[in-house]
């Protein structure tokens, strides 16, 4: 199972003053990116209070498409002074099926840690299966 819960605050520079005709023209180029992914599930770009926002989340029974670490990636690269997390949990990856991992945009970058107040996601947030 692949089930993850994502947002992203989309800016040009940390500097949060960035020049607004060049913010609309990332978002429209993102906009582009995000409508080639086609995801059957919560995928959205709008804009908020003069602001744009990505949110996203989805549940699947394996991890595939929309590829949303490659999203946020992309972000990273063509928004900077964007910020955000994505909380991912994948019951098939190596080393991390029993752990909620978060994604976080910072500066330019994506790193990936455990979430403590989900983790381990077995008894967690579920009881072991006593079959």
């Amino acid at each position: 199972m692949f089930e993850y819960h994502g947002w992203i605050t989309v800016r040009e520079s940390a500097a949060g003053d960035g020049d607004e005709p060049a913010l609309r023209q990332i978002v429209d180029g993102l906009r582009r990116h995000i409508a080639q992914m086609d995801s059957p599930y919560l995928l959205d770009l709008r804009w908020m209070n003069g602001e744009p926002f990505i949110h996203l989340g989805g549940f699947s029974n394996h991890r595939s498409s929309p590829d949303v670490v490659a999203l946020f990636e992309h972000v990273a690269l063509t928004a900077p002074g964007s910020y955000g997390l994505l909380h991912v949990l994948d019951d098939e990856e190596p080393d991390h099926e029993n752990e909620v991992r978060v994604l976080r945009l910072v500066r330019g970058r994506v790193t990936e840690h455990t979430e403590a107040l989900l983790s381990p996601y077995i008894p967690t947030v579920e009881d072991p299966f006593t079959g």
